[in-house]
C-alpha cells in the first residue's frame, strides 16, 4: 500500500524526470537550429571581420597573442641573444596576389589550418634537405591541419584550391620579435644551395594546379 509520503516522492521524481527530458529536447532543438558559418565569405570580408593587415611576409596578419612573460637575455640558446616573450600567436591569410613569401624565422612555429583553400609549402631545412607539404582540411588525402616548421627553415607557400584564399594561424616559441627574428630569403642563393628544388624556389608561389 502506498501512503501519501510515497506518492509525494514519486510525484517529485516524475516532475524531475519530465524537466530533464524537456531540457534535453530544448538542447537538441537548439543544436538542430544552429546554422553553419556561410561558405560564401570573400577574402575581403574575412580580412575585415578579423582585422587583418598587410604583412611583409605572410599576406595579411593580426597578432592575437604575445606572452607577457619574458625570457631574459642569455636565457635561450643560439641564435637568440636578446630577451624574448615566452610565446606568440597570429592569424594570417594568403591569396595568390599576397602569398607567403620566401623567408624564415629563428623561432619554432606551428601552422594551423582554419578556413579556405589548402596550401602547398616548400620547406628548406638548415640541414640541406627540402620538402613539399600540403596544409588543408583533406586529412584523408594526405593534407595536414597542423604543420611544425623548425626554427631557421626557409619556407614559402602557394594556394592549391579554387576559392582562392587560405586562412590559418601560426604559434611560435619563443615569441617573435620581428626586427630580430625574421629574414627574407635570397632566391638565387637558396636555389644554388638546394639545387634539387631550384625550379620550385624560382617559381613559387605560382598557384599550383591539381
Amino acid at each position: 500500500m502506498t501512503d501519501a509520503k510515497d506518492k509525494t516522492s514519486i510525484g517529485r521524481r516524475d516532475l524531475m524526470k519530465g524537466a530533464g527530458l524537456a531540457g534535453v529536447a530544448a538542447l537538441a532543438s537548439s543544436h538542430a537550429k544552429a546554422e553553419p558559418m556561410p561558405n560564401t565569405l570573400s577574402a575581403d570580408e574575412i580580412r575585415e571581420l578579423l582585422k587583418l593587415e598587410p604583412n611583409q611576409t605572410c599576406g595579411f596578419v593580426r597578432v592575437t597573442y604575445k606572452s607577457a612573460l619574458e625570457i631574459a637575455p642569455g636565457g635561450l640558446p643560439a641564435p637568440f641573444a636578446d630577451g624574448h616573450p615566452l610565446g606568440s600567436a597570429l592569424y594570417f591569410m594568403m591569396t595568390p596576389q599576397e602569398p607567403v613569401k620566401l623567408h624564415r624565422i629563428k623561432n619554432d612555429q606551428l601552422y594551423h589550418y582554419y578556413l579556405g583553400d589548402p596550401i602547398e609549402l616548400l620547406l628548406l631545412y638548415e640541414s640541406g634537405k627540402s620538402d613539399l607539404v600540403r596544409v588543408g582540411p583533406d586529412i584523408a588525402g594526405g593534407q595536414s591541419v597542423q604543420l611544425f616548421i623548425p626554427g631557421g627553415t626557409f619556407h614559402t607557400a602557394r594556394i592549391i584550391g579554387w576559392r582562392p584564399w587560405f586562412l590559418g594561424g601560426s604559434t611560435e616559441w619563443p615569441g617573435v620579435n620581428v626586427a630580430e627574428d625574421v629574414e627574407l630569403g635570397d632566391m638565387e642563393a637558396l636555389a644554388a644551395k638546394y639545387p634539387d628544388v631550384a625550379t620550385y624556389i624560382r617559381t613559387f608561389p605560382v598557384p599550383a594546379t591539381e
